[in-house]
This record gives structure tokens, sequence and C-alpha cells, in this order.
């Protein structure tokens, strides 16, 4: 994410105009204008003074402002984790394939946009889901359904919310799901739009943290756009975050893979 897009985000969260964030910076509100444009040139003093205008990490701030926003080494995980990351307006998608190596298992998570573009990019040799987690249903999100549901009918499709014609098994704040050496855990987590689910996956014979797929919540550096409620989503993201490992690693609906270690130190929503 990149500095332009998560001011943005951060102008809304804290109910300033750019007139009003120049006042209280001292920084011309024509540059803070072109920056929500893709266009700045901060200085690190100038974006430590955004964030504390805006209530954001100050290092966190400035790591992003210089294109240096710190990732962090992955740790290993007991099943594997395939990255399908596909080209979408300005970014990527981002969907998701584990298998369990014992029993063969595979869950998807997320479907990108088009069903034709999962169906090319499925790993060779990778079989078919036994499940399909939903984080929401945005057509980014959940638009290569088909894909899966007409080569698999009967796949179990787990949502946070149902959708006519489709079956559909809804799963709230705290529900626990176990497939094929799998468990899944769901977070409600509206704020994005009403309808949203993170999921914290790990293998049942293990203690390691597994992955947070947190969809249009949390981000590498930023947080989702609030098209539903910001105050809400930002609440939400904090509460996961908060309730995870720091190990954990986070799989988000777009950009790269970090942890929650690593948003909890350097996310300049989350600092």
């Amino acid at each position: 994410m990149s500095w332009a897009t998560s001011s943005t985000k951060a102008l809304q969260h804290a109910g300033l105009t750019e007139d009003q964030l120049a006042a209280t910076t001292g920084i011309e509100a024509n540059r803070i204008k072109d920056a929500e444009d893709y266009r700045y040139d901060f200085t690190c003093a100038e974006l430590q003074k955004l964030a504390v205008a805006l209530g954001l990490n100050e290092v966190g701030v400035c790591a992003m402002g210089e294109g240096k926003y710190p990732l962090p080494a992955l740790p290993a995980l007991p099943f594997a984790l395939r990255v399908i990351a596909l080209p979408y307006g300005i970014g990527r998608v981002n969907a998701f394939v584990l298998q369990n190596c014992a029993t063969q298992t595979t869950l998807l998570v997320d479907t990108v946009d088009c069903p034709e573009r999962l169906a090319a990019a499925w790993p060779a040799g990778v079989p078919q889901p036994a499940a399909v987690l939903l984080t929401h249903w945005d057509r980014d999100h959940a638009g290569g359904l088909p894909a899966v549901t007409l080569r698999q009918p009967g796949v179990s499709v787990l949502a946070p919310a149902a959708r006519q014609g489709l079956a559909v098994e809804v799963m709230g704040e705290g529900e626990v799901r176990r497939i094929g050496g799998f468990c899944v855990r769901a977070f409600r987590t509206p704020g994005h739009i009403a309808e949203h689910n993170a999921y914290h996956v790990t293998a049942e014979d293990s203690v390691n943290p597994g992955v947070l797929f947190s969809g249009d919540l949390i981000f590498a550096g930023s947080l989702g756009g609030a098209f539903y409620c910001c105050q809400t989503l930002h609440r939400e993201a904090r509460r996961v975050v908060a309730a995870l490992p720091e190990q954990t690693i986070v799989a988000p609906g777009h950009g790269p893979l970090t942890t929650i270690a690593n948003e909890r130190r350097f996310n300049p929503f989350l600092g």
C-alpha cells in the first residue's frame, strides 16, 4: 500500500479535510491534495507531522512515504500455502490455496475476480478444494467462484453472508470448522463492508500459529477502505490483531504477506 492510498483512508478516519490538515501541520493544502493523487515529495519531518495530526504510527508512515515499508521473514507453516496474485485495477488481488500434506485436503480462500482467470492460475497438480472460504462478496474476491462450483458441484462454500441461488454456509463470530486436518475460525469483521469475515486457519495437529486471511480488513502497512464504517473497521482490525499470536502470518486480500508482529510494530493504523 502506498502513502497516497493510506493518506486518503487516514483523512477519513481522522474526520479532517485537506485544508484542516494543512492548518494543523503547516504543509500546503495543495501538496496534501497532490499526495492523494500519487504525487508527493514530503520530507521525513513533514511525514512525522502528518502522522501526529492523523493519529498514525510515525515510524510506519515515514517508512511508507520513503517506499521502504518493512516486510518480515515469514515463519514456516505445517501446510503448503500458495498465493494466486493477479492484476486488478491499479494493484493486485490475492487468492490463497492451502494444502494439508498429511490429508492432501485443499482449501481455497477467496477466488479473484473471474472464473477463467482463477482456472488459468490454478497450481498444477493441486486438487480442487474441499471448501472455499470467502472473506466477502465483492467481485474481486468472489467473482471466480464458478470456476470451483462448476468443476466440483457440492463443494462447501463458507462466507459471512448467504447469496440467493448458492449453497452457502454462513460462518459467524468465533465459529470453528474442521476440514481435512485444518481448523478454521471465523472473525466477523465489518467495516470495509457490512458483511465481512477474516479467517484464522491452523493445522489441527500443530501448535503453529497459522495464517490470518484478512481480506480487506488489514494489509501490510494499511487497512482496507471503509465503505461501511471507518470507526468499525479500525476497531475490528485492532481487535483481531490483539487476539492472535505475533508469529501469525497475515495473508491479505491485496498486497504482500506480513505478520501480526510486523503490523503491530509498523502499520500506521495499528501502532
